[in-house]
Formats: C-alpha cells, sequence, structure tokens
C-alpha cells in the first residue's frame, strides 16, 4: 500500500468514527473514557494538535465542532447528562497513577 493510500483510508476510517460517535450521543464520553480512555473531546484535542503541526489555523472550539458535528455548548445542552457516582468512581479508577 502506497502512503496516499493509507492517508485515504485513514481519513475514511476516522470519518466514520465521527459518524458513529454523532449517531450516538446517548453514549456519554464519561462512558467512552471509562472503556476506552478516551472520548469526543480527546478527539477535538488531537485533531486541533494535528492542526497546529500542520499550521493550520484552526481553534479549540472549532477542532471540537468538527468531532461533534455542532457546537459543542448545542451537543452538551442536548445530550450531555450528570455522571453518575458509579461513571465518576470508574473514571477515579481508570486514571493513570502519575
Amino acid at each position: 500500500m502506497n502512503e496516499q493510500d493509507r492517508v485515504n483510508l485513514e481519513a475514511a476510517a476516522f470519518r466514520r468514527l465521527l459518524e458513529h460517535l454523532r449517531s450516538r450521543p446517548d453514549v456519554q464520553n464519561i462512558d467512552l473514557m471509562n472503556l476506552a480512555g478516551f472520548c469526543r473531546n480527546c478527539l477535538g484535542k488531537w485533531y486541533k494538535a494535528a492542526a497546529d503541526e500542520q499550521q493550520i489555523e484552526l481553534s479549540a472550539e472549532q477542532a471540537r465542532e468538527q468531532i461533534y458535528g455542532m457546537p459543542y455548548a448545542q451537543w452538551k445542552a442536548l445530550y450531555q447528562r450528570e455522571a453518575s457516582a458509579a461513571q465518576l468512581d470508574a473514571f477515579d479508577k481508570s486514571k493513570p497513577n502519575d
């Protein structure tokens, strides 16, 4: 596989991941963090970091909007629920020890 094909496939897989996450707003970020160690906000930060590395002007909010498919404040108002005690406990236990 050549480099361009690899980049194209990775981009297609990333777009599919975003499509999947956007279709599942019932899955809370804390659940993603507890299960996978990353969430939509992490993806937004990684997207912003990639833009910075390539010297593409993009704010953190713009990057987050690319991930959520809408402004974060709007997504949060529509879909984010208060984390349960069990979710917060699992999150605390899953954090790496620094």
